[in-house]
């Protein structure tokens, strides 16, 4: 067994293991830890426990001190120098003419690099964005690409539930959601009523898909024959799934009539010869629809799922670290924690041919700014700390 802090970077971002050393830490403390990205702030979400070996994966680095006052106030001078270097990227992108939509800045604790966070619907040149950034903030600049969830992730905002987005509150990684949840819960499959502020299925379609799919087990299906216990039989015309409660359309004396039924006391069931469903044009389109969501989500799962697994002592069941978002195409320079997908960490506009994908110019796109490629490929893989351990079955931060 080895005794480990859990340890989170950002609201509802991922959680990272850490050595606690000799310090008494509680939960709520801020921790100043070392990082492949640097010396970081972080907030710890548990206190000192023990998890089996095997889910950790050495070293597991140590945390370097508790937060002292001065920590926090060089975490607060920070948050208002990101809102500065927003503003001076946002000028920057204009000069540029860059198709492109800056989401966030984010300094590092120790200030040894700035990370913008954009997206775009296609790959973006931005050698030269990255040279006017270096040389404004004199420091190392790295920006990604990220996806739609991840946007809204960062921004923000209330869901037509009227309470705030779960992405932002709590969940730190994000499922696959498809239409076979919104169809199993017998919701409207109509996208904009179960598309999320990100334009994607909800998140929460996966929250009770478990209950459905047991309850359901219970019950027939629309237009199946059953025989109750009392010898009724006939044609199931609704059910509720929730209150397992089965309305059977009976004959009675020659007259047709709805019965009520609880779902236990259904003694056999003979399945409807279903043929091909006619579907009416808006039905057809409603469907096309969701299929294109589900089949974008499930692209940008694709891509990110095909980075290559970070060294430096992460996790054993986790997915990329925190500083990748979920969903999202890292589309910039490589360095400590960040392996970028489709492009190369690159250094003064040097040709790096061979190496990730091209942007859509053919050319690779620029990464960090004055380090040479040799130190920019020993910092790929890095990441943060080591990962809690997750079960199979959505990484923001």
């Amino acid at each position: 067994m080895v005794k480990v802090i859990c340890v989170r970077f950002r609201t509802a971002g991922k959680v990272y293991y850490f050595d606690p050393l000799s310090f008494e830490i509680k939960r709520g403390d801020h921790v100043i830890v070392e990082t492949a990205r640097g010396i970081e702030f972080g907030t710890v979400v548990s206190g000192v426990r023990e998890v089996e070996d095997g889910e950790v994966v050495a070293p597991l680095k140590p945390v370097l001190r508790i937060a002292t006052e001065k920590d926090k106030e060089q975490e607060k001078t920070n948050r208002q120098k990101e809102k500065e270097a927003f503003k001076v990227c946002l000028e920057k992108i204009r000069k540029h003419e860059l198709d492109m939509k800056l989401i966030d800045a984010e300094y590092t604790f120790d200030n040894s690099k700035i990370l913008f966070y954009f997206t775009a619907d296609g790959r973006i040149d931005f050698r030269e964005l990255v040279k006017d950034l270096a040389a404004v903030f004199k420091t190392r600049i790295e920006l990604r690409q990220i996806g739609v969830r991840d946007e809204t992730k960062i921004i923000g905002g209330y869901g037509i539930c009227g309470r705030p987005l779960c992405c932002h509150s709590y969940l730190s990684d994000f499922a696959p959601v498809s239409i076979r949840m919104a169809k199993e819960q017998n919701l409207s499959l109509n996208p904009t009523k179960i598309s999320g502020v990100c334009g994607r299925l909800m998140c929460c379609l996966k929250n009770e898909e478990e209950t459905y799919e047991e309850l359901n087990r219970n019950l027939p299906g629309l237009g199946d024959t059953v025989t109750m216990q009392d010898g009724t039989e006939g044609e199931v015309s609704s059910v509720n799934v929730l209150r397992q409660l089965v309305k059977v359309l009976v004959e009675v004396n020659d007259e047709k009539e709805l019965r009520e039924y609880k779902a236990d006391e259904i003694v056999s069931t003979r399945k409807k010869n279903k043929g091909k469903k006619k579907e009416s044009a808006e039905e057809a389109r409603e469907m096309q629809e969701l299929e294109k969501l589900e089949r974008m989500d499930k692209s940008e799962r694709d891509e990110k799922d095909e980075r290559p697994t970070r060294k430096g002592g992460q996790n054993k069941g986790n997915r990329p670290d925190r500083k990748q978002n979920n969903g999202g195409q890292n589309n910039g320079s490589q360095n400590n924690g960040g392996q970028n997908n489709g492009s190369q960490h690159r250094n003064n506009g040097a040709n790096q041919n061979g190496q990730n994908g091209k942007n859509a110019q053919g050319e690779k796109p620029a990464g960090e700014e004055g380090k040479s490629q040799n130190q920019g490929r020993r910092r790929n893989h890095g990441h943060r700390g080591n990962r809690p351990k997750k079960a199979e079955g959505n990484k923001q931060e």
